[in-house]
């Protein structure tokens, strides 16, 4: 029997990591900095250049009492547009890649991604319902509330259909999300045949994800689900870092593995479905990020959690920026960029894992 204690017996084992475990916390401030700068930049950089002086300034004011001298021009262009948008993009991005982790935690496989289970096929089915035809439950709903209603139930039953003798099987889990993808998809596609040339536009660009039309009413209910998910997983680190070792080490541990993966899927699919329902179809954030950050600091989920998080925010703040000022004035869906980074990304992946696979 191993005399380690239980920390690192709970403590999975991995290849060579960029930074060293001593180095973690600087590396913690550097992307909190990072995070702030492209913030910053995001704000600032438009049709309408702010400099970052009064990007400062009119935050300033808005986050303190009291009068503040400040253009109003730039006051509306800070923070009834830029602002919201820009935060939206780093809450969607922080989201989806903590939900990645949660899957592939759930399924150890590093390749699992967010829209593994149909929620993201779910989704688009409310929303194309909601933007095609709108009768009046849908309509009641609205756009947001129909594409999270569509991936709840994506998500529903997607879970029944994995279920085996009360528990969740990974491999039935990845079939059934698979199927009711190409599912959702079908439907999603048919939709469209009947939409009229302007839906059809305003489909498209949802499908493939944006935070254009980001308000301060988006924000709450993604902010509040990467908040709850992130202080989740954050204590359940040690937990997490069993499961990836297998389930009969965790059961060995104490582990009801059965209800944390149970978790695991309710921590996943409640922050896809929110932060989809806002920014709609972002793919590859959840795959691309996790396991970029497992080069960085390792497998340790105490580590890649927070380290995702920060990571993922700062790429889609800089991945929208980028969608609305490469073709400006005009604007690009988030996803076009985001697959054209991400499918690479995953065929080098499929590369190097060739050799397990085989």
């Amino acid at each position: 029997m191993s005399s380690a204690p239980p920390a690192e017996r709970t403590r999975p084992s991995g290849g060579p990591h960029l930074v060293p475990d001593s180095a973690f916390p600087l590396l913690i401030v550097l992307l909190a900095g990072a995070l702030g700068l492209a913030a910053a930049v995001a704000i600032a950089v438009g049709t309408v250049p702010v400099p970052l002086g009064d990007v400062v300034a009119v935050t300033w004011a808005h986050l303190t009492p009291g009068d503040t001298e400040r253009s109003l021009l730039y006051d509306q262009i800070v923070w009834d547009f830029r602002t919201p948008r820009v935060l939206l993009a780093g809450v969607a991005g922080a989201g989806l890649s903590i939900a990645g982790v949660c899957l592939q935690a759930l399924v150890r496989n590093p390749l699992a991604d967010p829209y593994l289970l149909g929620i993201s096929s779910g989704a688009s089915v409310g929303a194309v319902l909601a933007l095609t035809f709108a009768p009046a439950v849908i309509a009641g709903l609205g756009v947001a509330g129909a594409a999270f209603t569509g991936a709840l139930a994506s998500v529903a039953l997607v879970v029944s259909l994995a279920q085996r003798a009360g528990r969740v099987a990974p491999g039935r889990l990845i079939l059934a999300g698979v199927a009711i993808s190409y599912l959702g998809s079908a439907v999603t596609s048919y939709i469209q045949l009947q939409a009229s040339p302007t839906d059809l536009r305003a489909i498209m660009f949802w499908l493939l994800g944006s935070v254009a039309t980001a308000s301060w009413g988006d924000l709450p209910a993604p902010a509040f689900a990467l908040t709850c998910g992130l202080f989740w997983l954050l204590s359940d680190g040690r937990r997490l870092n069993a499961l990836t070792m297998g389930e009969t080490s965790a059961a060995g541990l104490g582990i009801d593995v059965n209800r944390l993966r149970l978790g695991l899927l309710a921590a996943a699919s409640l922050l896809t479905a929110t932060i989809v329902s806002v920014a709609g179809g972002i793919g590859f954030v959840g795959l691309l990020v996790p396991h970029a950050v497992r080069l960085l600091v390792g497998p340790d989920h105490r580590r890649l959690v927070p380290v995702s998080l920060l990571v993922g925010a700062v790429f889609l703040i800089l991945v929208d920026l980028l969608s609305r000022t490469l073709d400006r004035p005009n604007e690009l869906p988030i996803g076009i960029f985001t697959a054209a980074l991400g499918a690479p990304f995953f065929l080098w992946l499929l590369r190097r894992r060739s050799g397990a696979v085989q």
